[in-house]
């Protein structure tokens, strides 16, 4: 039985065909002759001096589990607001269909923003990864669940070469042991099932706690309060990527500020007990 996501990758791969058409890949990496210098996503994500959660802050209108969430969406208000008050990055849907994510907010925030900005997507073919350079992202997502081990070789080689840093997200310790050969530095684990669309933050703590201490890792989804962030914190996670709690807030960024000030008291450390 097919699932959302089986759902998403082929609407994905036929909407892509369409976007081919009308920019041959020929043409697109003519545009990226010589591609502007983007900010360091691993950097942006590393434990801070200052004790602070690194919080990859996500631009979402909405998703297909929880339908509209955002009506007020001005991208770049909304991207410098976060980032005043303190997001380390930005992750931008471009997913239109499910999402309601558009290349033109990707533009907006990368050509706005000084942190780096994360294209939030499901990856399935190295043109999309060209479109993410040209675009201004300084890093893609990578899907376990949506690509065979070389498939994500290959889009995770090609990223490199872009200069693109890769966010890679697991949901299994399966999917983990693979993603890790992978040599990819930055791993997200994310609570919510993309087949079932179900989240289990006791599930994300298990497998965080898996991720070899040379990598950054990162909770993803379902985390609502300060007390989240400093379990998955102790579980492991380096930083988080809150996208939902985030944008259902009438002030984003006073949301993130909260959530930050809020872990600090609830004993955030990051890393957790992960060898290093």
């Amino acid at each position: 039985m097919n699932t959302i996501l089986d759902e998403i990758i082929a609407q994905t791969r036929q909407d892509l065909e369409q976007v081919k058409r009308r920019l041959p890949e020929p043409r697109l990496r003519e545009l990226l002759a010589a591609p502007a210098a983007v900010p360091d996503f691993h950097a942006a994500l590393a434990p801070a001096a200052d004790g602070r959660p690194r919080v990859i802050a996500e631009l979402k209108r909405a998703s297909p589990s929880k339908g509209q969430i955002r009506n007020d969406f001005g991208v770049v208000s909304l991207a410098g607001e976060l980032e005043e008050h303190g997001a380390a990055a930005l992750s931008v849907l471009t997913e239109p269909r499910w999402f309601q994510g558009s290349p033109q907010y990707l533009r907006a925030v990368a050509a706005n923003a000084g942190i780096p900005v994360l294209r939030k997507d499901f990856i399935v073919d190295p043109y999309q990864v060209l479109e993410a350079r040209a675009w201004g992202a300084s890093a893609i997502l990578l899907i376990a669940a949506a690509l065979t081990p070389p498939e994500f070789a290959k889009l995770h080689g090609l990223a490199r070469e872009l200069g693109l840093a890769v966010l890679a997200e697991v949901h299994t310790p399966e999917e983990l042991k693979w993603v890790v050969q992978s040599g990819v530095r930055v791993i997200g684990v994310n609570s919510r099932d993309l087949h079932s669309f179900h989240t289990s933050l006791e599930r994300s703590a298990e497998v965080l706690a898996e991720i070899p201490g040379d990598r950054l890792a990162v909770a993803e989804s379902g985390l609502r309060t300060g007390g989240d962030l400093a379990a998955l914190a102790a579980a492991g996670a380096d930083a988080f990527l809150i996208g939902e709690t985030l944008m259902r807030a009438a002030h984003p960024g006073v949301k993130l500020n909260e959530l930050l000030e809020d872990a600090t008291a609830a004993g955030y450390h990051p890393g957790g007990q992960r060898h290093r």
